[in-house]
């Protein structure tokens, strides 16, 4: 049973480094553990049709936010530069996540 970790966690920002939507940033509203990978809002957008249905009786094509690779997306800090993220325990012995880059708290 061992426990599988994600580099990126929801609501951080990202900036997408492969595929289409390759340099865009956005923040991360899903994460799926098991698949390793993660949805962003307002990239990757695909096109779903839905047939007429009782809740939607008109039907129609809507575009959604698809799930990208969790390696194909890094860390943004404020200013917009990427950085590796690590953890350890402040003074009140929480864990907390920092930059590598520069030392701060995220």
């Amino acid at each position: 049973m061992n426990k599988k970790k994600l580099h990126v966690k929801t609501g951080d920002t990202v900036k997408v480094l492969a595929g289409d939507e390759r340099g865009k940033t956005g923040r991360i509203i899903a994460v799926n553990i098991e698949k390793q990978k993660v949805t962003i809002e307002g990239l990757n957008l695909v096109t779903k049709h839905s047939k007429p249905s009782a809740k939607n009786p008109q039907g129609g094509i809507s575009k959604v936010e698809a799930p990208i690779h969790a390696s194909n997306v890094s860390l943004v800090d404020a200013k917009g530069e990427t950085f590796k993220a690590g953890s350890r325990k402040n003074s009140e012995g929480k864990t907390e996540r920092y930059s590598k880059k520069t030392g701060e708290v995220i």
